[in-house]
């Protein structure tokens, strides 16, 4: 039964004192890659950064915040390696780098800003499972996935299309018209493992679609390679203020998190064709 006087939480914010909110947020959105902001007060006197489910708050009181230079936090993350990588390349003061720790976890330390010690940590498992490679008989190469390619992809994973010659044909006609693609191919046998697609109206609005992997290539990062070149492309090649969309399942969104996708509010309408029952 349902207990009426059990309370949930939904997470904990820390609250840092600081003597500059404004370039507190700046730092931790530019070095620490914290993206989403919010300030209160002009100048802001109260601010804070978050990424995922993490949240850090500012206030502005600058004997509190002398006094507090040293206190420290402890953020559990996911794919590690990747956030570390980002963090020596903006150059963030690493106190003390990457490395596992006796008690099952990889974990590195970056002072910041302020004085306080941030430390990101990692279950060693999913660390190690980070530093695989890629195998060297697969390729990432930048094109367009052929009409037979693709629909033997997500026939791989369950995602069927019709496959007489006129869908074929047509559809060879619509992937034509893609904005930019990418695939893995097998260096032996040219055979197509996986691709990304990118695809956009014309005016403004890109979406991410059918990144797709063959079962047998699952889990060997072929999807990282796919998802490398294709944001490399986008942050190269689309204007400012671009938006991109992808539609993903919540249990991979770290997975695209990494590439600069964040969580958004939006609502989806799934058109079913009705069929009688009789």
């Amino acid at each position: 039964m349902e207990n009426k006087d059990w309370s949930t939480f939904s997470h904990a914010e820390p609250v840092l004192a600081v003597q500059d909110i404004a370039a507190t947020i700046a730092y931790w959105q530019q070095v620490l890659c914290f993206p989403t902001k919010w300030t209160a007060g002009e100048p802001p006197y109260h601010g804070a950064v978050s990424r995922d489910g993490a949240f850090i708050q500012f206030t502005l009181d600058a004997e509190l915040a002398a006094s507090s230079k040293g206190n420290s936090i402890w953020i559990r993350v996911q794919r590690i390696n990747t956030l570390y990588a980002q963090h020596r390349e903006r150059g963030a003061e690493i106190v003390a780098p990457l490395k596992n720790m006796p008690y099952g976890f990889a974990e590195y330390t970056v002072r910041e800003l302020n004085g306080y010690y941030i430390s990101f940590a990692a279950p060693v498992s999913d660390r190690e499972k980070g530093t695989q490679a890629m195998p060297d008989s697969i390729e990432i190469v930048p094109r367009i996935p052929a009409a037979h390619e693709y629909q033997n992809l997500r026939k791989s994973v369950g995602w069927s299309l019709p496959d007489n010659p006129d869908n074929m044909e047509r559809l060879g006609s619509q992937l034509a018209a893609a904005t930019f693609g990418v695939v893995a191919e097998h260096k032996q046998t040219g055979e197509v493992v996986g691709y990304a697609l990118l695809t956009s109206d014309g005016l403004g609005f890109y979406y991410v679609r059918d990144v797709i992997v063959h079962p047998d290539w699952q889990g060997k990062r072929i999807g990282t390679g796919l998802m490398l070149v294709l944001s490399g492309w986008i942050d190269a090649n689309l204007p400012d203020s671009s938006l991109v969309a992808l539609i993903t399942g919540e249990n991979v969104e770290p997975f695209y998190q990494q590439f600069g996708f964040e969580k958004a509010f939006s609502m989806i309408k799934m058109r079913r064709h009705n069929r009688d029952t009789m």
